[in-house]
């Protein structure tokens, strides 16, 4: 697995499953921060092509939307608008500078968190979600629903031994006193009615069908089928699941994993314990309202941790994410004026002849409409590239090593270079890794990484038609490198 090479405390973001939305608490953050508009507008060009129906139009129009009108509506709407606000959350946080040492996920949130991490592309979660509902829709299962129970994991399953009902299962283990039960109708009605006479609370969990129970294992096969046509990519961060109890490692397949979480149940308290024991000191909830958070608190009472809400409004119809990121700056775990993803270290590179602080109120204002073009004109051009049957243009050819520079040397120093740079671990960074499909760093950065290797070993300006495409793997980069040092062994001028 990826491992957390710092040596302080660090941080985790969870990711809320079932229950997980706020539909007030995402307007209002729709209001400040342009993030939750540029990744809705990504989960829209899915929903649209799978539904005829883009979830903004859904989530952001006239009418406000909670999450009981959503259960009311098509099931896909309530599971995309879960996804999609833990989705928004995290790049909110990431763009103010928050870096996650892990990220976990609760049920459904488990998806989110490997979108998160890099493992699939934002539209790719959407028809992972959206495929879900619509195999337990059309296999036997779906009549049913989850009950919350005020009491341990144990007790609860000496109570359901008392139904010997086959289908009916123990979903989540949220804390010592809150246990989920998932299964059909009728048995969940005599299991509330003898908890009522144990003086055991009972809750209606609001979520479309009966998760993480054996009624769902039919349709298990099908979702892995699907799951395994789409484009799975390397994490770039890591992530534990709280219901296989571990990390999951950088290159696992994950198509037969998620079909496995239809029947397995979720262990959240067990992971907030093993997080909290490996180091995690802050847990933010990336996503709608406040339950992990809550959750959170409550199992580590008396220790040291921070725990988070974003997406939820407080008693003073206050969004809490604003104190979030204020508690956030002042612990020094985001950038203190919140401009992080700012033009700084692309003002020399774009616009050399402007103002720097100019530049960066500039980029503080539009730089998120720039990522998003480059982004969408690298898709567009890798979509081209796959219609025409073009193979991707090949690196430089491998130039000589250079007298006084081994390349294996570069090499290691690029991959160090880089980890830093992005806070990977250095092990993501194999010779032949891409850049942008295999780790997901955009063209933006990439060129500003470019700028840091040339300052490094002093390369010369590059031409005006060099392009950027070739130089897509450390493997390439360092070639460049060499080749360069090759044709101008002396220093570039700096004046």
């Amino acid at each position: 697995m990826p491992e957390n090479t710092s040596t302080g405390p660090s941080t985790a973001f969870v990711f809320p499953g079932q229950g997980g939305f706020d539909g007030a608490a995402l307007r209002r953050a729709k209001e400040t921060y342009p993030q939750v508009q540029r990744v809705f507008e990504r989960l829209d060009s899915a929903t649209d092509a799978l539904f005829s129906r883009r979830i903004s139009d859904v989530l952001f129009g006239p009418e406000q939307t909670d999450l009981r009108g959503l259960l009311a509506g098509d099931s896909w709407m309530s599971q995309v608008a879960i996804y999609g606000a833990g989705l928004a959350a995290h790049e909110i946080l990431t763009d103010q500078g928050v870096r996650p040492d892990v990220l976990a996920g609760h049920s459904l949130g488990e998806i989110t968190a490997l979108v998160a991490a890099g493992a699939f592309s934002a539209e790719d979660g959407v028809r992972i979600v959206a495929q879900r509902v619509a195999v337990i829709e059309r296999h036997d299962g779906i009549d049913g629903r989850m009950v919350a129970l005020s009491a341990g994991a144990d007790r609860v399953r000496l109570l359901l031994g008392l139904l010997d009902d086959p289908l009916l299962a123990v979903a989540t283990e949220n804390h010592d006193e809150q246990t989920v039960v998932s299964g059909p109708d009728g048995v969940l009605d005599q299991v509330t009615a003898i908890a009522a006479q144990l003086n055991i609370g009972a809750i209606e969990i609001d979520a479309p069908f009966p998760f993480h129970t054996p009624a769902l294992a039919p349709a298990a096969p099908e979702f892995e089928a699907f799951v395994r046509t789409l484009d799975q990519r390397r994490l770039q961060r890591p992530v534990y699941s709280p219901i296989i109890q571990r990390h999951y490692e950088p290159g696992e397949p994950l198509a037969g994993r998620l079909a496995d979480h239809f029947v397995q149940p979720v262990r959240f308290a067990a992971a907030v314990r093993a997080l909290h024991r490996d180091g995690v000191a802050t847990f933010v909830e990336a996503g709608g309202r406040a339950a992990l958070s809550k959750l959170v608190t409550r199992l580590t009472q008396g220790s040291d941790v921070r725990s988070l809400p974003t997406l939820a409004l407080d008693d003073g119809d206050r969004l809490a994410l604003d104190a979030t990121l204020r508690e956030l700056r002042a612990a020094g775990l985001a950038d203190p004026d919140g401009t992080s993803g700012s033009g700084t270290g692309l003002a020399e590179l774009l616009a050399p002849t402007v103002a720097s602080d100019l530049f960066e109120a500039y980029w503080k204002a539009h730089g998120h409409e720039v990522r998003e073009r480059v982004r969408r004109d690298a898709e567009a051009f890798a979509e081209e590239e796959r219609e025409q049957g073009r193979e991707q243009e090949p690196g430089p050819s491998p130039a000589p090593a250079h007298a006084a520079l081994d390349r294996d040397e570069v090499l290691g120093e690029l991959r160090t270079l880089y980890a830093q740079a992005l806070e990977y671990p250095e092990e993501v960074f194999e010779g032949g890794a891409q850049l942008e499909a295999e780790l997901g760093v955009d063209s933006v950065k990439q060129v500003e990484l470019l700028s840091r290797v040339s300052q490094r070993y002093e390369l010369p300006p590059r031409e005006a038609d060099f392009r950027l495409a070739p130089y897509n793997t450390l493997d390439a980069i360092a070639d460049f490198v060499i080749a360069e040092l090759e044709r101008h062994p002396e220093p570039a001028p700096t004046g």
